[in-house]
């Protein structure tokens, strides 16, 4: 049996309702779609312990670089676009009190949605539309990507002769 996602407050409710108004486990199960031991097991913890409230949301290890740190990396990157991911990494961790790795810089860079852009045989490639280039690491650039603006962009190697676009 796979596991299902945690319910939803309305639904322990109805849960805590439905047994509350007289109706049986396997009838409150029936009734609501619920395994009988969700339903027992919904309704000892609200008798218990009053909780109404699924709590999953608070597990998991916390963000090191939350949306406030997120934007002061977004400032680093804009005030050097050719800095590698070491050079990120150092200047984010002068100012935090808890240090990141590089990657973790790369890691948050990518969901940022800072994209590799060509690797370390392309390094000398000319780019077009290449004002939104920032060097992450000694071996490849990355390119900011708007996926609701669509570009694409190609790149041209030493002979002239264009690739494919890359998105």
């Amino acid at each position: 049996m796979g596991k299902n996602g945690d319910l939803s407050n309305f639904e322990r409710g109805m849960v805590v309702g439905a047994r509350r108004a007289g109706q049986s486990v396997s009838e409150t199960a029936d009734l609501l779609g619920f395994s009988r031991t969700t339903i027992s097991r919904v309704y000892r913890e609200w008798s218990e312990k009053e909780k109404i409230s699924s709590e999953r949301q608070f597990c998991g290890r916390k963000c090191l670089v939350d949306p406030r740190g997120q934007r002061r990396m977004a400032r680093l990157v804009q005030a050097d676009r050719k800095a590698t991911v070491t050079q990120i990494t150092t200047r984010y961790n002068q100012g935090v009190q808890k240090s990141i790795s590089e990657r973790t810089t790369r890691r948050t860079l990518k969901q940022m949605g800072y994209s590799k852009k060509f690797g370390r045989g392309q390094q000398n490639s000319a780019i077009k539309d290449g004002e939104n280039v920032a060097s992450l690491s000694e071996e490849s650039q990355f390119l900011q990507q708007h996926s609701d603006e669509g570009h694409s962009l190609q790149t041209e190697t030493e002979s002239n002769e264009s690739q494919e676009p890359l998105t």
